[in-house]
């Protein structure tokens, strides 16, 4: 029943973000890293009288019509970008405000009636933003000022150059945020190098910024920089930048509203075409569905076998060494499974993969090799029990079917790569 309910788990999203402002002018980048598969820009036109037309970009559809916004730009130059965090809960000191039942709508609106960073303070301050506990949000206006907006804080600030990742600053010092490398990077770059308002210079910090894993070839999903000046947004896509594609604001919202995906504008790029044929549980909920089921049935095995044991009738034929072997490793990869289930970045960072927090879910990662080691032994008792006359039928079946859960989690293992600690 636990396992039933990790089926439909959240993406998890990491990302980073820059801002410079030289001369008057400010130049907004986002990387946007994700497993997602459905990159999209898209423009919003005002609906309303003193209201603002709008740029976004993401990747996560909240429903078959919908895309959840990851970064945005209006007509006034208010750029913004959402970033994973972590926070811990608290009191909630909001409870008294509006609450924020659609997130695409709640996050569409600000850009769409805030011009500069005191408009969305006062516009934020209406409403329960500890609904987003698990983000931290930035804003920044045309003027180079920003509003970070934690689950139960904002913070305003106004330096000229500014880094941030996935992390609160109000409760994560720098030295805690520089174990990030995409956040070490940016801020690295930053102070030794002189910063230029130019789209060549922000290219060069969003690429050192840019997240390309070895094992799989995966990594940022979009790169989107804003010029809040000009109101142009230049687009890199699946970290290649060597292909950009342009977009002004005003031309696009000349044309209504409308929505591009990724695939179509930019040239194919073969990296991506194979993040999106790789299968994990995490973005195919049927295999999520099938990997609950193995758990299942490998709990029943587990608990038929010890049955045996207490079976009046010794003609089971079952020892009870063979019973709590089997058993034990039942139940490690009955956790295992939770965890890859629950750890959609197991798929694509190094083996072993280790965790940034949990001890166990990165000794979890020796599992596969755990299998692997065990499997022949197991099988070879297996086919001992079936030549042997005196195994009941159905000791015998356990046996088999379980055998049979194993090897279809040894091919799962291997073809998740889940084996390949060279890489």
């Amino acid at each position: 029943m636990t396992l039933a309910l990790t089926i439909f788990q959240n993406k998890i999203i990491a990302c980073s973000i820059y801002k410079i402002t030289v001369d008057g002018n400010t130049m907004v980048g986002c990387n946007h890293d994700a497993w997602l598969t459905t990159p999209k820009i898209w423009f919003e036109t005002a609906k309303h009288k003193n209201e603002y037309g709008t740029v976004f970009t993401g990747s996560r559809e909240v429903s078959p019509t919908r895309t959840a916004p990851q970064s945005g730009m209006n007509t006034e130059g208010l750029s913004f970008s959402r970033l994973t965090s972590y926070y811990p809960v608290q009191n909630n000191p909001f409870s008294n405000r509006l609450k924020i039942t659609s997130e695409a709508d709640y996050l569409s609106e600000i850009l769409h009636k805030c011009a500069t960073i005191k408009e969305v303070k006062k516009h934020i301050e209406q409403y329960d933003h500890s609904f987003f506990l698990n983000d931290v949000f930035i804003y920044i206006d045309s003027f180079g000022d920003y509003l970070i907006v934690e689950p139960y804080k904002l913070i305003e600030g106004n330096n000229p150059n500014y880094v941030l990742a996935n992390f609160c600053p109000s409760i994560t010092d720098n030295k805690q945020a520089r174990k990030l490398e995409r956040y070490r990077n940016g801020e690295d770059f930053l102070r030794t190098n002189k910063a230029i308002a130019t789209l060549d210079f922000c290219t060069t910090l969003s690429d050192t910024m840019s997240v390309c894993r070895t094992r799989n070839g995966d990594g940022t999903l979009i790169t989107s920089i804003f010029d809040t000046k000009e109101k142009i947004v230049s687009l890199y896509f699946y970290h290649n930048f060597d292909t950009l594609v342009q977009y002004s604001l005003t031309d696009e919202l000349s044309k209504g509203d409308h929505i591009l995906n990724f695939t179509e504008i930019f040239p194919k790029n073969s990296e991506f075409e194979r993040l999106v044929s790789f299968k994990t549980p995490s973005n195919t909920v049927e295999l999520r569905i099938f990997l609950v089921i193995l758990a299942g049935l490998l709990a029943v095995f587990s608990f038929a076998l010890i049955i045996s044991l207490l079976w009046k009738n010794k003609s089971t034929f079952v020892s009870p060494k063979s019973v709590v072997v089997i058993s034990f490793l039942n139940l490690v990869l009955i956790a295992y499974i939770y965890v890859l289930i629950t750890n959609q970045s197991i798929f694509y960072f190094d083996v072993p993969y280790k965790h940034h927090s949990s001890s166990l879910i990165s000794t979890s990662s020796y599992t596969p090799f755990l299998l692997l080691l065990s499997f022949l032994p197991i099988l070879v008792y297996t086919v001992n029990r079936l030549k042997s006359d005196k195994a009941k039928f159905w000791i015998k079946s356990t046996l088999v079917l379980n055998n049979m859960v194993y090897f279809i989690l040894v091919l799962g293992f291997g073809y998740w790569g889940l084996y390949n600690f060279w890489n």
